[in-house]
């Protein structure tokens, strides 16, 4: 008998289930649902299957296998997928996934693959094989999910540039507004009235003519079939749409001429919102505010509510303070917004420039490694093109042969046409062009470096896009011991500012956010680049 077998009651850490290793779920998805048509959903599935079976691994269930955005993580499938790998943390060792990107394409990623991987579990890309049992591993797979997010920002990009295009040329890219439908014919979108646009005319007569209020307008058009909110009925009367014009955030406050027909005359629009404007309160509300870029963004640490804006007339100094009753949190603006401009200078990359070289060079090579798994998907893709090629002429020459009668010739070539164009367009999304990769990298860079400079320069906008980018849940603020902490810090600019410290040889951690350097090392653990290789 081993004589420490006695002392095992005494061990500590859970034992390991004796299934566990081998056993893997699968999670497959699309896009959108024009998507799920064609053979890509297939596609991920045989390839996590083979995947499988070249690793001896056990496929315990199939996820997906429909279209849900990757740009956040409420997902009815992902969340089935995610709760079932959690209850059975004690067998599932892998997540086996076509792509990183199947996985996921937001920021949350990287949270998410570590919270897995503390349960065991192992997010597994087979098209993108990485060994995460090694600190560079686990950092390389966090950085292609990080480019996962960048290549989902540039496309929204590109789409926003689309969408203004049109609004510039007069025409409305989303769903109409209430009252209106959309019509397509012969491949040309037009926007009608319908007979619920026809009421909808009656209410801005009813404001001009008899000065109704919203809620007595409300009651109207409920009586004739329109249920609305009290507030929506005051935003259908101040939205110009209604009148011909197009209003649009994308605008830039510009009005444009629309391309559509109108409810109302302009003439009645003005009239009714001159009287809608001489129905105001005697106040205003202005969201964008220079002095108060921290609002809605700090939170009070007792209470969890955002801190609001405010100015005292008599002094012309802006103050942040908590909404809820009795609540003290209160706090000059200027001097939280330089408090916050000091917690940035912790994230700044004021690297030397032979440093910040590597940094880019590293970011170019991982950025050309992620999309092999395109080129990989574009193969694939092109192998079945090629198939199906093959058919559409072998239909051809079976219709000259007169084996097949012209009904079937037309029937089949319809149906191959159709997933031909699928599978194009499958092809144009597979490929992944970034010619001037070099400078997006190294603009990346250079507004690192003034990462403060910039913040403090910045309109309000850029200012809340960068604070929510740097701190996506916030920073919470204690008035009575006039401190700052937050749950969590975007992982690139964590890193940032981990690396920074153990170049500067720095023992304590942020101290403006109460974060201590045994703490910090922990959150980039197993991510760390080792300091020694950077001079090679």
């Amino acid at each position: 008998m081993n004589e420490l077998s006695v002392f095992k009651a005494f061990g500590k850490g859970e034992k390991t289930s004796v299934s566990k290793g081998h056993l893997a779920v699968v999670y497959t998805r699309v896009s959108s649902a024009s998507q799920t048509e064609n053979t890509s959903l297939e596609t991920q599935r045989k390839a996590c299957l083979q995947y499988a079976e070249r690793h001896g691994l056990t496929i315990l269930k199939n996820f997906g296998q429909t279209n849900e955005s990757a740009t956040t993580d409420e997902r009815m499938e992902f969340k089935i997928m995610i709760d079932f790998v959690k209850k059975c943390k004690d067998r599932v060792s892998f997540i086996l996934v076509y792509s990183l990107e199947r996985f996921s394409r937001n920021e949350n990623a990287i949270w998410l693959s570590t919270q897995l991987r503390k349960l065991g579990v192992e997010v597994v890309s087979v098209t993108q094989p990485i060994d995460t049992s090694s600190p560079s591993g686990v950092m390389q797979q966090r950085i292609l999910m990080i480019f996962n997010q960048f290549d989902n920002e540039l496309r929204k990009a590109k789409c926003t540039a689309g969408m203004k295009e049109m609004l510039l040329q007069g025409n409305w890219p989303t769903k109409p507004p209430l009252g209106y439908d959309s019509i397509t014919a012969n491949g040309k979108r037009t926007i009608v009235p319908n007979e619920r646009g026809r009421i909808l005319r009656k209410a801005f007569e009813w404001k001009a003519e008899e000065n109704l209020t919203c809620e007595a307008i409300r009651v109207r058009l409920a009586r004739n079939g329109i249920t609305l909110c009290h507030q929506r009925v005051a935003d259908i009367l101040r939205n110009p749409f209604y009148c011909g014009l197009i209003s649009h955030r994308m605008l830039d406050g510009e009005i444009i001429p629309g391309n559509h027909e109108g409810l109302i005359s302009k003439e009645l629009f003005l009239k009714v919102n001159g009287i809608l404007e001489q129905n105001t309160h005697g106040y205003t509300i202005k969201e964008e505010n220079e002095a108060i870029p921290l609002k809605r963004f700090l939170r009070c640490d007792n209470c969890n509510q955002f801190l609001r804006g405010y100015i005292v007339k008599k002094k012309s100094i802006h103050y942040y303070k908590c909404s809820t009753l009795g609540c003290k949190n209160n706090r000059s603006a200027n001097v939280l917004n330089q408090r916050f401009a000091e917690i940035l200078e912790w994230f700044a990359l004021d690297f030397p420039s032979d440093v910040l070289q590597l940094i880019k060079q590293q970011a170019v090579a991982t950025f050309n490694q992620y999309s092999k798994g395109y080129i990989d998907e574009r193969a694939v893709l092109q192998e079945k093109h090629a198939e199906l090629n093959k058919k559409i002429a072998r239909l051809e020459e079976r219709l000259m042969d007169e084996e097949i009668p012209s009904e079937l010739y037309y029937k089949y070539m319809a149906k191959y046409n159709e997933e031909k164009e699928v599978l194009e367009s499958e092809l144009n999304k597979a490929t992944l062009e970034m010619s001037n990769l070099d400078d997006c990298v190294q603009n990346a860079i250079d507004f690192a470096i003034n990462l403060p400079k910039k913040w403090l320069s910045a309109d309000y906008n850029i200012k809340q896009r960068l604070q929510h980018l740097l701190f996506p849940d916030g920073i919470s603020y204690n008035r009575k011991t006039d401190q700052c902490r937050t749950s969590r810090i975007n992982f690139v600019f964590l890193y940032l500012a981990y690396l920074k410290q153990v170049m500067t040889k720095t023992k304590i951690g942020i101290s403006t956010l109460q974060l201590e350097y045994s703490n910090f090392a922990c959150l980039v653990a197993g991510s760390r680049i080792e300091l020694p290789t950077l001079g090679l």
